[in-house]
């Protein structure tokens, strides 16, 4: 017995005693003799029956039967035929003293009796397309059980070249389908499943039913379909030229990949020589014709396949060639994988090519242009866009062209060869002209190598001119004509500096902007000052640079320094004005500025801008951003060192500044793709995406091979800002009072005063709180402290920089209560700083180097005196000395915290300085003044002590060095 199954629902039973009883009776006394009882499948039009030997102790007559038993002979041994309907009553009584074969068979169909009774059956087609009924899906429980029951199987009571389990699975079969054709089946409906004789169902019927049945039989068997393969031969010449091709059919298991080791010919399937994942010709060939048919529904060639019991081999006309061809994807989802021979299928291809031919295109899309007229690439430049056939990757003449055109078959004799062209590839033979691209689209398409074409994505390759002006864009950097530095400028470019200039002069001669996106401190603004030079030799005009406020005096400097020929306009301040500009200046001003003052920038064309620290720009929405894309000029050049930040709308916002139109709008950027390469950076989408930027962004970092051996050890950058209206009043007013105070005292008290005063003056530089005691600053006014010291913004932007690329940062200051104070001011802002300074306990100044280490903290302040020995900071990147020791020795000290012994990556160290401030003074007597340098290293803030009135009021003063 079944338990679970005896549980199900009932059905009816049905009654098996056709006539009077005398037949069963007459059974029941051969089966309690001990005959054997074997179960025959139904075979050859029969149907499955039970046969009763006989025992030799002539319990039955041998003649005159009453129906429905007949008298038969079988295997040489006489017997009785008994349908399989009858013997049911009777073995499900067998008693034990019944032959071993009858109490096997007891057991089969109490089993099979349960799985009826809990509905556990389905309707199917057998090979004959006769409706018949099977039993399924079968549970855990009747499975463990068959499975149990076949092991004990007696010899003899299946046919002897059936396995016992394949015998008991037929038996429930058959069983299922005798007990459905009984006058209880009524309960179920009338119909060709429940006929008394069950005959071939119309075709009407079976297009019906068929689709639905497989379905069935797909779920009640359980087991995953093999994947089919049909292997297309190759043609002899006899073949192709009758336009036919044979292909054999091949199994694998599900989900295989293409040219899996476990690939088998159906053939040899068939005959025995072969199993397929463990599974014989009779557990495959039902799910292999269910799968044909399933195909043969897209493709009718395959219907003849589907018809046959062991199908191996098909013939392929030329109508089903082009099926084939056409529906390959559709055939590969639904489980049949067509395997062409080689170079049959891909010997011909297509690709878009996209050009004119030359000097048509060259007029169009080149030319001289005036200062400020955007761009020589022009967007607006029509370009024609055709088919291109080849043969294993050489171009077709127009004459092959069109004979492949007019060809009434797929397979094609072309130069020799007999190949295959599908209707689409034929198609494209007879209408090669496509039209004309923008050049925008005809750009992108060229740089990415495909063109979606009615939702077809197909490669694509550029001709003419448009070939040529690709060839340069793709050299990028490694262009094989560099460009010499400059004749103005003062200072030897490092070879990746040189690179990235011969880059910008070869990008922007063909009319396009360019984003150069080099890490911190590599140099960005002295490359592209030697580009602003290059650029004045060939486009006559001003330069106009825009940058954040704290890096305004910084890009005058480093004018000033490493191109002393080129006159430099700060137009920032209450007095700006653009009166002394010519045709060779450079204007430097800032994000602020412009959107006070664009209407007035927006008044005169520019041959070149720069965007500093553009990711100011990123938000395309914005005012900045909006205001900055009006501007009218000639070149754009991005500098950023993070060029996405969040995502790659920034990314797109600066290229489109650089080059309007190019990339498209910010949805179909995103569409295409941005969305796809956020989600998954090695997607195609993410390869294609840097194909299209990468001519027109230049990106590198410190430790990439070709850049990090030209790198020092430690790089210097100093960071000049100007004072906030409150710092310079509280300046102005200390200094006016102090010098007063000075002048009338002499000896200690005087370098008492000096020394008050200096400190005083660092105080007031690093930020009014600072000098004013006041408490440290609440979460609610990290904006407003931000806004009262320029060296505070210049610190936030750098940390926020820093923050971007994962790195780490020291901060030095003089000052406990300044360390206190940005302590706070940063931990508002998100970056949970360290602040170890003298009070720090040995515990926790290890304890706090180990977090810093650990990467657990990658900001930590120190007090200059407290972090001057003893400490090793080598996961530091970056060394921020926020206020300036007199003492270079000190500071240097302070540096080596982090570029020591066990540091291998460059250390760049910023320094933050007030410009015309003491601090700049300062700088400038260690640069310049060796000699008093020199006393400085050595005495330190006693050597300014000893300043005459005159030398310290030139020392102090606010404003330019006079």
């Amino acid at each position: 017995m079944v338990p679970a199954l005896a549980q199900a629902p009932a059905a009816a039973r049905p009654s098996l005693d056709t006539g009077d009883g005398t037949a069963q009776t007459l059974l029941t006394k051969a089966v309690t003799s001990g005959c054997p009882v074997q179960f025959v499948p139904p075979a050859a039009g029969a149907r499955a029956a039970w046969w009763v030997q006989d025992s030799g102790q002539h319990a039955l007559p041998m003649a005159g039967l009453p129906a429905p038993l007949t008298v038969g002979h079988r295997g040489g041994a006489s017997g009785w035929w008994v349908p399989l309907a009858e013997g049911v009553p009777v073995l499900s009584r067998a008693r034990s003293e019944a032959s071993a074969s009858a109490v096997f068979w007891q057991r089969a169909v109490h089993i099979a009796l349960q799985l009826v009774r809990a509905r556990l059956i389905y309707p199917a087609l057998d090979a004959k397309d006769r409706p018949v009924w099977r039993a399924g899906p079968l549970p855990q429980v009747a499975e463990d059980a068959l499975t149990a029951l076949a092991a004990a199987a007696p010899p003899g009571a299946g046919p002897s070249a059936m396995p016992p389990r394949q015998v008991l699975a037929a038996a429930c079969d058959a069983l299922a389908d005798a007990l459905m054709r009984t006058p209880a089946a009524a309960a179920v409906g009338a119909g060709p499943w429940t006929a008394p004789a069950p005959e071939p169902v119309d075709a009407e019927v079976q297009r019906s039913v068929r689709g639905w049945l497989d379905r069935v039989e797909d779920l009640v068997d359980g087991g995953p379909a093999p994947l089919l393969v049909l292997r297309v031969q190759p043609p002899s010449d006899d073949q192709a030229a009758a336009g036919r091709l044979t292909a054999d059919l091949h199994l694998a298991p599900a989900g295989s990949a293409p040219g899996a080791a476990d690939e088998v010919a159906a053939a040899t399937v068939w005959s025995g020589a072969a199993r397929l994942d463990g599974e014989d010709a009779t557990e495959l060939r039902p799910r292999v014709q269910r799968a044909l048919r399933r195909a043969a529904r897209r493709c009718p060639a395959l219907a003849a396949l589907a018809a046959e019991e062991n199908p191996q081999r098909c013939t392929l006309y030329a109508g089903a060639v082009e099926v084939l061809l056409e529906q390959e994807d559709e055939l590969a989802q639904a489980g049949v994988r067509v395997v062409w021979p080689e170079r049959l299928r891909t010997a011909l291809s297509s690709a878009a090519v996209i050009g004119t031919e030359p000097g048509d295109d060259e007029q169009r899309t080149s030319g001289t242009t005036g200062v400020g007229e955007r761009p020589r690439f022009s967007v607006m430049a029509l370009l024609d866009f055709r088919w291109q056939l080849a043969l294993d990757g050489a171009a077709l003449t127009e004459e092959e062209m069109d004979a492949l055109a007019e060809a009434a078959r797929p397979l094609v004799r072309i130069r020799g060869q007999w190949v295959l062209a599908d209707p689409v590839l034929r198609r494209r033979a007879r209408h090669r002209l496509l039209g004309q691209l923008p050049g925008t689209q005809a750009l992108t398409a060229t740089l990415s190598g495909t063109l979606t074409i009615a939702d077809d994505v197909v490669p694509c390759r550029p001709a003419g001119a448009l070939a040529d002006m690709i060839g340069v864009l793709r050299q990028g950097e490694h262009h094989q004509d560099p460009v010499p530095a400059p004749a103005g400028l003062r200072a030897r470019l490092r070879g990746y500096q040189q690179r990235a200039l011969t880059w910008l002069a070869h990008t922007t001669r063909l009319g396009f902007g360019a984003v150069l996106a080099d890490d911190m401190g590599l140099g960005k603004t002295l490359t592209a000052l030697a580009f602003t030079l290059h650029q004045q030799q060939h486009t006559p005009g001003p330069t106009l640079v825009i940058c954040p406020a704290s890096l305004v005096t910084t890009w005058c400097r480093e004018a000033a320094r490493f191109a002393p020929g080129l006159p430099v306009v700060a137009y920032h301040g209450s007095d700006r004005t653009l009166d002394a500009v010519t045709d060779t200046t450079l204007v430097v001003t800032t994000y602020g500025v412009l959107r006070r003052d664009q209407a007035h920038l927006a008044s005169r064309p520019w041959a070149l801008i720069i965007a500093d620290e553009a990711q100011h720009a990123k938000n395309h929405t914005s005012a900045t951003a909006r205001q900055l894309r009006a501007l009218p000029s000639t070149t754009r050049l991005a500098l950023t060192g993070t060029p996405v930040e969040n995502n790659l709308s920034e990314l797109w916002a600066l290229l489109d500044w650089a080059n309007p139109s190019l990339f498209g709008t910010l949805k179909s950027f995103r569409s295409r793709w941005a969305s796809a390469a956020e989600k998954d950076p090695a997607s195609p989408e993410a390869a294609e995406l840097g194909r299209i930027i990468a001519p027109f962004l230049l990106r590198r970092r410190k430790t990439d091979p070709g850049i990090a051996p030209e790198l020092p050890a430690k790089i210097d950058q100093p960071r000049l800002v100007q004072l906030t209206t409150e710092q310079a009043s509280l300046y102005e007013a200390l200094v006016r009072e102090t010098l007063q105070q000075i002048a009338a005292t002499r000896g200690i008290e005087r370098n008492g005063l000096v020394f008050k005063l200096l400190t005083a003056l660092k105080k007031i530089t690093n930020h009014p709180a600072h000098y004013l005691r006041e408490q440290p600053p609440s979460d609610g006014q990290a904006a407003a402290f931000t806004a009262r010291s320029a060296k505070t913004a210049a610190l936030s932007e750098l940390l926020a920089a820093i923050r971007l690329r994962e790195e780490a940062a020291l901060i030095f200051t003089s000052f406990v209560a300044m360390g206190r104070l940005l302590t706070a001011h940063l931990g508002h802002l998100g970056h949970d700083p360290l602040f170890l300074h003298g009070g720090t306990s040995l515990p926790e100044r290890q304890r706090m180097v180990d977090a810093f280490q650990a990467g657990r903290h990658p900001v930590m302040i120190l007090s200059l005196k407290a972090a001057g020995t003893g400490l090793t900071l080598t996961r530091a990147a970056h060394v921020i000395h926020f206020d300036r020791s007199w003492n270079a020795a000190i500071e240097d000290q302070a540096t080596d915290r982090a570029h020591r012994i066990g540091q291998h990556k460059t250390v760049t160290v910023h320094r933050l300085m007030t410009e015309h401030t003491v601090e700049d003074r300062i700088d400038e007597l260690l640069t310049r003044k060796r000699d008093l340098a020199s006393a400085v290293l050595t005495s330190g803030d006693e050597a300014l002590t000893q300043l005459t009135d005159r030398e310290l009021a030139d020392l102090v003063s606010l404003g330019e060095r006079r």
